[in-house]
C-alpha cells in the first residue's frame, strides 16, 4: 500500500501503533514495525531520559525497521524534563517523533531542527491547523471514539477525519475507533492516508500487558467504556469496571475535585492492573473499538489481515459503481 504516510515514514503499510502509556515498550514497537507498520515507544513510560535511551537501544536490537517515539506534554504542576527526553530521542538517532498534548511548539521546532519527522496527535481541526503552521509533517486526528483523551468537543471520526483532510495540506492519520481493515478502508475513503491504533494493538500476543487484560478487551462490547474526568474538563475514555464506575459516580455528585478521585485513577494503580491482570482494580484505557475485538493475534497476523480486509472492502465499494 502506498500513501504519503508510507512514503514519509518508510513503512510498508500505513498503520501506526498508538503511543500508549505503560504499553509502548520495545516488544510492542518492534513487533509492529517488523510487521510493516510503525511501532511507537512511549517516552514517559520510561522513568528517566537515560532509561528511554536504553529502551530505544533495546528496540533496535529487535527490529531494523523504522520506529518512532511518542512524547506527550501533560498538564502538570511538576512536569517531566521534556527537553531532556527530547534530547535523548535526538541523540539516539530516532527519525520519527509523535507529539501530543498542549503547547508543543518548542518541542516541534527543536525536533525539526534536528531532522526528525514530526507527527502531532490532536482532537480538533483548529489544533491541527495550528501545528501545521508550526511545521509538523503529518497530523494524527483523534475522534471521540478513541481511548484516552478525546477532548471536549465530542466530534466522532466520521465527521472529524474528512474535515481535517479537507483543511490540511499535510497528510492526515485517522485515530480512534479503528480495529480492523473495514475501519481502515473507511478512514482512507474519508481522506486519511494512514491509521493509528492503540486499543487494538493492546489485544495482541506481543503487547507487554497481562493476558487477563487482553481477554477483558476481547470480552468487552462497544458499550463497555466510560468517560471520566468530564466534570474536570479533561475527559478520558477508559474500560468500564468498578473503578471507572466509582469515578463517574463521584463526579455525578457534583463539585468533585481531583483529590476526591486521585486514589482511584493514580497512574501507578493502573500500571499495576496492567501487569497483574487485575482488570477490575485500576483504570484501563480503552476505546469504543473494543466491541470489534474478538481475538488476540500476533501483530503480523493482525496487520496482514487488516490490509487484506481493507483491500477487499475498497474493492466491494468500487463494484457498487457498476
Amino acid at each position: 500500500m502506498k500513501t504519503r504516510i508510507t512514503e514519509l515514514l518508510g513503512i510498508r503499510y500505513p498503520i501506526i501503533q498508538g503511543g500508549m502509556m505503560w504499553v509502548g515498550r520495545a516488544e510492542m514497537a518492534a513487533a509492529v514495525s517488523n510487521a510493516g507498520g510503525l511501532g511507537i515507544l512511549t517516552a514517559l513510560t520510561q522513568p528517566t531520559p537515560e532509561a528511554l535511551s536504553a529502551e530505544i537501544a533495546r528496540c533496535r536490537q529487535m527490529t531494523d525497521k523504522p520506529f518512532g517515539v511518542n512524547l506527550t506534554l501533560l498538564p502538570s504542576i511538576n512536569p517531566p524534563p521534556y527537553a531532556l527526553y527530547l534530547q535523548a530521542i535526538i541523540d539516539s538517532g530516532v527519525k520519527v517523533l509523535e507529539t501530543a498534548g498542549n503547547n508543543p511548539g518548542e518541542i516541534i521546532t527543536r525536533a525539526k531542527a534536528a531532522g526528525l519527522t514530526v507527527i502531532h496527535k490532536c482532537v480538533a481541526v483548529r489544533h491541527a491547523l495550528t501545528v501545521q503552521r508550526l511545521g509538523v509533517d503529518a497530523v494524527s486526528i483523534d475522534g471521540f471514539e478513541c481511548a484516552g483523551h478525546p477532548g471536549e468537543d465530542d466530534i466522532p471520526g466520521l465527521v472529524l477525519i474528512p474535515l481535517a483532510a479537507r483543511q490540511l495540506s499535510v497528510p492526515v492519520i485517522a485515530s480512534g475507533g479503528i480495529a480492523d481493515g473495514v475501519g481502515m478502508a473507511a478512514a482512507l475513503t474519508l481522506g486519511a492516508e494512514g491509521v493509528n491504533m492503540g486499543t487494538r494493538f493492546c489485544a495482541t500476543r506481543e503487547a507487554p500487558i497481562h493476558d487477563h487484560i487482553k481477554q477483558a478487551l476481547v470480552a468487552a462490547s462497544e458499550r463497555d467504556t466510560r468517560l471520566i474526568f468530564r466534570t474536570l474538563h479533561n475527559t478520558a475514555r477508559v474500560l468500564r469496571n468498578p473503578i471507572s464506575e466509582e469515578v463517574v459516580s463521584i463526579e455525578r455528585r457534583g463539585n468533585a475535585q481531583f483529590e476526591d478521585i486521585r486514589h482511584l485513577v493514580a497512574g501507578a494503580r493502573g500500571r499495576a492492573a496492567l501487569e497483574s491482570g487485575q482488570h477490575e482494580d485500576g483504570i484501563i484505557t480503552a476505546g469504543q473499538c473494543v466491541g470489534l475485538i474478538d481475538d488476540v493475534p500476533t501483530c503480523a497476523e493482525l496487520i496482514e489481515r487488516m490490509v487484506r480486509e481493507c483491500r477487499d472492502s475498497l474493492h466491494r465499494a468500487r463494484n457498487l459503481m457498476g
